[in-house]
């Protein structure tokens, strides 16, 4: 397999997405046998300035490509070079995708088995930290003069190939090789070239059924697996076999990393209200816990979280899909904590509250705790479930950057998002914009992400 025809390819574009990026830079390293045999590169005008970004990240500027031909002055060529050959590169589907409509838009028709490095990488060194073209690189002591260009990295790539022929099994290579580029079994209702089109990387995906009806939003940091699993988990799952019977239509939006992935599926659940996703639509009624003094001690009370105002969800203990969910989270810590029930309001009536009475009860009721030792205690109970202050004076952007250096920058304000924009000329916009409603699930996003931050992402304060 990997001492067969092959054409280890590399791309630099103007951004991260196919159907509205050009292709600025070609690279082509081709081997027979496991040994190069030609390497070919141009520079592409792509018919529109190179994005600063995109210029600090591989070098090359608007005047480079404004003298270079434009893509369909070389398709013929690299067409040519590319024929007959088994398609390899890093993160392959992204280069692969950007070729496919390049070529489409020149007239041309594109189609070959794809390798890609990353997902060899990964099922040869399963246990190894990293599976980027840098992290490959470092592991294996591959050098490069000319990093992120597209003949140097597409070096690399054609690297990579020869060292695993020569420390690693042959069959063990082929037939994990065999695995990679194996040809993956859509419903037969879906045109087959979806197996073309679906790219590597992250963002969100959407199923669509019989009369556009909208049945699945799902999110994944690389959109084609996780597609591809719903059709193979059909085969012995029968929610996915129902959802791959129904299936008419997939599309998808490429992200620049997890956040916006998760941000987006999230917002469209609740927006768009997909028959299949259950996990994040927003029920009927999200409650809430609330502490309030009456006759002079604390007392517990669920109520509406949209009842609390602009502000009040800053006095909220925990968010809860329900009355029923937030009463029983309620009368759990009222146990585990050997707290009052009567004292906090949660029952009617004279005399010693039924935790008293069976032991489960300090004792507030009747006086034998002090109303503030159980105030005290109350507030320490609930202290877990308080959602979390905003930790900044105003408002930040979280800058994504994938391996390619397309950014996102997503706008948030008080555990809101306010949008997401592909550069910095959309910022001071977003800036301003007003801030809309609190959202559980922006939240619960937001607060993971800066406790665990990401790769490739950086963290601005705006105000």
């Amino acid at each position: 397999m990997l001492g067969g025809a092959l054409a280890c390819v590399d791309l630099e574009t103007t951004g991260g997405h196919a159907a509205h990026h050009r292709v600025i830079e070609v690279g082509i390293v081709l081997m027979d046998g496991g040994q190069v045999v030609e390497e070919w590169s141009s520079l592409v005008n792509p018919g529109r300035r190179v994005p600063p970004a995109i210029e600090r990240f591989t070098g090359i500027s608007s005047e480079m490509v404004e003298s270079a031909p434009p893509f369909a002055a070389i398709a013929d060529e690299v067409l040519a070079k590319l024929a007959g050959r088994t398609f390899v590169a890093h993160n392959a589907r992204f280069d692969y995708g950007f070729l496919r409509q390049e070529f489409r838009a020149a007239g041309l028709r594109f189609t070959a088995p794809v390798l890609c490095s990353v997902r060899l990488s990964r099922r040869l060194f399963p246990d190894a930290k990293g599976h980027s073209l840098d992290a490959v690189m470092a592991r294996h002591g591959l050098g490069c003069d000319a990093r992120h260009r597209a003949l140097g990295d597409a070096r690399v790539v054609a690297d990579f190939l020869a060292l695993l022929r020569r420390e690693r099994d042959p069959d063990e290579l082929d037939a994990v090789v065999a695995t990679l580029t194996g040809e993956t079994r859509l419903p037969p209702q879906l045109d087959a070239e979806l197996l073309e089109e679906l790219p590597e990387g992250p963002g969100i995906y959407r199923f669509w059924g019989e009369d556009d009806v909208l049945l699945y939003v799902g999110k994944s940091v690389s959109l084609r697996t996780r597609v591809l699993q719903h059709f193979a988990a059909g085969l012995t799952d029968s929610k996915e076999l129902r959802l791959s019977r129904q299936v008419r239509r997939i599309d998808w939006t490429e992200t620049a990393g997890e956040l916006g992935a998760l941000l987006g599926e999230a917002r469209a659940v609740k927006d768009l209200g997909p028959l299949h996703n259950r996990r994040l639509k927003r029920p009927a009624e999200l409650m809430t816990l609330r502490l309030a003094a009456c006759d002079g001690r604390l007392q517990a009370s669920v109520v509406d979280f949209d009842s609390l105002g602009e502000e009040g969800w800053r006095e909220a203990y925990g968010v809860f899909r329900g009355r029923k969910d937030a009463r029983k989270a309620l009368d759990e810590i009222v146990r585990a904590r050997q707290l009052c029930a009567r004292t906090l309001g949660l029952e009617q009536g004279e005399g010693s509250c039924f935790g008293f009475q069976v032991g489960r009860c300090k004792g507030a009721c009747v006086g034998r705790e002090p109303a503030a030792l159980h105030d005290a205690r109350v507030q320490l109970a609930l202290a877990g479930l308080k959602l979390r202050a905003w930790p900044f004076r105003g408002r930040i952007a979280i800058r994504e950057r994938d391996w390619r250096g397309f950014e996102e920058l997503h706008v948030f304000d008080q555990w809101r998002w306010l949008g997401s924009i592909a550069d910095e000329d959309g910022l001071e916009r977003l800036a301003a914009a007003p801030v809309g409603p609190f959202d559980l699930d922006t939240y619960r996003i937001l607060q993971r992400f800066l406790d665990g931050g990401a790769k490739r992402a950086t963290l601005l304060e705006l105000t």
